[in-house]
């Protein structure tokens, strides 16, 4: 019975760890500009796909995760100049009614693009399970465990330690006062998207040897990462992280101790019990009021 727990426990973790990726991209946009980017989604998707395409041209695998990641970044400052900037002094629905536009258009431009085909990604190093106790975990799960790890441990260097991390972070707690000692906001905007869609570009990368990629991947992603940023806190990078874990475990026991066919309904009955019992999350969010 343990190692059968340890099983679903090795899937929940390495699930999760996406989820938490993409719950942190929702967490940066939400505190630089108190919006939900519904459009995070299709930058996992892209993220996967750009790569897929550039393998079909016969690009390194190290090359094009590199090229595929900078091009996403690239549509989330497209995004964020075009779309976003604009509508700066619109009201916080309106905003979210853009980012739900654009996810529908980046969606459907992927369609065009490659179709509706399923498309997988080579694990980075070899298929061969390894085994721990009687358990078996994929060399793609200790990837995708260990670039969460790496980025977690980047980003809190980034916001702690250097001047443009901490800009953001003043930013997020006080815009007014952050402009008024001369912050650059729009710059803080720009590296904002910037980020989330770099996050958002990596787990559609890590995760597409295991989970497979397509045009339409990034709704259930996205929708399943602003669960875990909701459960963690929103606006709260660590309750991001603790989110994604979480719900990536409690969707991975579901699964596999009561029936897989109630896996996707897990997330949206965990907010729905985070929203009446615990509005703040887990860790607590931030707590703001755009005015």
């Amino acid at each position: 019975m343990f190692s059968i727990f340890l099983q679903y426990l090795f899937s929940g973790l390495t699930v999760g760890a996406t989820y938490g990726l993409v719950a942190l991209g929702f967490s940066i946009i939400y505190n630089a500009n108190h919006i939900i980017n519904f459009a995070q989604g299709e930058f996992i998707m892209l993220g996967g796909m750009i790569t897929v395409y550039l393998l079909t041209l016969k690009v390194p695998l190290l090359l094009a995760v590199s090229l595929a990641i900078l091009i996403t970044i690239l549509v989330g400052l497209l995004f964020e100049t075009m779309a976003i900037e604009p509508a700066k002094d619109a009201g916080v629905v309106p905003l979210i009614i853009i980012t739900l536009g654009a996810s529908m258009f980046l969606r459907g431009l992927a369609q065009v693009l490659w179709g509706k085909e399923f498309y997988s990604l080579p694990p980075f190093t070899g298929d061969t399970p390894i085994q721990v106790g009687n358990a078996t975990l994929l060399p793609q799960s200790l990837w995708v465990l260990g670039i969460t790890l790496g980025i977690v441990v980047g980003l809190a260097y980034f916001f702690n330690r250097t001047l443009l991390g901490k800009a953001i972070v003043a930013t997020a707690h006080n815009r007014l006062a952050a402009q008024l000692v001369g912050i650059p906001i729009r710059l803080i905007l720009l590296v904002s998207f910037g980020l989330s869609a770099m996050l958002g570009a990596v787990a559609g990368i890590i995760i597409a040897p295991i989970t497979l990629t397509s045009y339409d991947i990034g709704i259930m992603l996205g929708l399943k990462g602003f669960v875990a940023a909701v459960l963690g806190g929103l606006g709260n990078f660590y309750g991001a992280m603790v989110g994604g874990l979480l719900l990536g475990i409690a969707e991975a026991m579901t699964a596999g101790y009561i029936s897989s066919n109630y896996k996707n309904a897990i997330p949206f009955l965990l907010i729905l019990l985070i929203l009446f019992f615990l509005p703040n999350g887990l860790l607590g969010g931030k707590q703001t009021e755009r005015v």
